[in-house]
């Protein structure tokens, strides 16, 4: 049963048990009516609707978010309310159906003694209400709670960008702006197209992996410029994958990685290969250079791929996975990226 199941569950039998109650009660003293036995079936009704008003309003208006004492007035308020309407309903129906001998009209008492009576009723089921969805309300606060520290942990990682990066990138065009003008032009521009991609990525913590494609191919232009022929460059991209969500940046901080720690300290650099293949759990991205996990990696803290894990982590939890491998004395990066439900 669910939560609203059980909700209008409860508001059904507990509306219709207290009118039962009353009506047994006014059976023995004046016997069984028709207009008596419709009149509690008609309270047990309204009563219903009205709680339910009362119970959306506390909501609209925030009142469980309150200060103990500014939501302990605005319930009771409320509850006065509600079993005044109440009260002023029963007496209404009593005189429609009874236009000869209207009990509450002919003894005030009775009024008033039924609007305080109303007015309890009512009170306790405002007390039933609050104190049996206190747990669901703070279970709602902590998973919003850890839903912004998540979104908030996603933002810091993604707005980190390599400083040795835009250092290089800067002083490769600083040296190709008197050799080669019209290429340090087109430097210029892939390295504003980088970093407008980094910047307008918005709320979108995923994009397809097409658009991540352009950037790498960008970036690796780039530190072409820099590395000339001793980065060679080989992509195997299925045609199928490329409109699959990826998290911004992740495969050009797989690449950045290759390039910085596998091809870059080489003489002869050497051939960086990415791949990107659909399978039955989702996407498999591999990036694979040069070398061995064991060899030394000097100025290397090991921050972007704890970055990518860490996003991997908040986005997917345990479904996704980034793992390094030696095969064949070179070092593969691969990730596995799962279908969002």
């Amino acid at each position: 049963m669910t939560t609203r199941q059980a909700y209008w569950t409860c508001q059904a039998l507990g509306w219709g048990i207290y009118s039962v109650i009353g009506m047994t009660g006014a059976a023995r003293q004046i016997g069984w009516r028709p207009s008596m036995i419709a009149g509690y079936a008609l309270f047990g009704v309204y009563s219903v609707a009205l709680t339910e008003l009362f119970r959306r309003e506390i909501l609209r208006r925030k009142w469980l978010e309150a200060s103990i004492g500014r939501m302990a007035a605005a319930l009771a308020v409320g509850a006065a309310i509600v079993g005044s309407i109440q009260t002023f309903l029963v007496i209404a129906v009593d005189f429609t159906l009874e236009r000869s001998g209207n009990t509450f009209l002919q003894r005030p008492d009775y009024a008033f003694g039924l609007w305080v009576g109303v007015i309890a009723i009512t009170c306790v089921w405002t007390i039933l209400y609050v104190s049996l969805t206190a747990h669901r309300r703070s279970r709602e606060k902590e998973v919003h709670l850890q839903l912004a520290v998540r979104e908030a942990e996603l933002r810091a990682l993604e707005a980190q960008i390599n400083p040795h990066f835009l250092f290089n990138c800067l002083n490769s065009i600083r040296g190709l702006v008197v050799e080669d003008p019209a290429l340090a032009q087109d430097m210029v521009t892939r390295f504003s197209n980088i970093l407008r991609y980094n910047l307008r990525r918005g709320y979108d913590h995923t994009v397809p992996l097409s658009s991540e494609l352009e950037a790498v191919s960008d970036y690796l232009a780039l530190e072409s410029v820099r590395l000339e022929e001793r980065l060679r460059v080989c992509m195997e991209i299925q045609p199928e994958a490329a409109t699959f969500p990826v998290p911004a940046m992740l495969l050009q901080t797989l690449v950045e990685n290759a390039v910085k720690y596998g091809i870059a300290p080489r003489p002869d650099g050497g051939e960086l290969r990415v791949s990107a293949r659909l399978n039955g759990e989702g996407l498999a991205l591999e990036v694979d250079n040069p070398g061995r996990l064991a060899d030394p990696q000097p100025g290397g803290s090991g921050l972007g791929l704890a970055n990518a894990r860490e996003r991997l982590r908040l986005l997917y939890g345990s479904r996704a996975s980034l793992r390094l491998e030696n095969t064949d004395g070179r070092v593969s990066a691969t990730v596995l990226v799962p279908r969002i439900a």
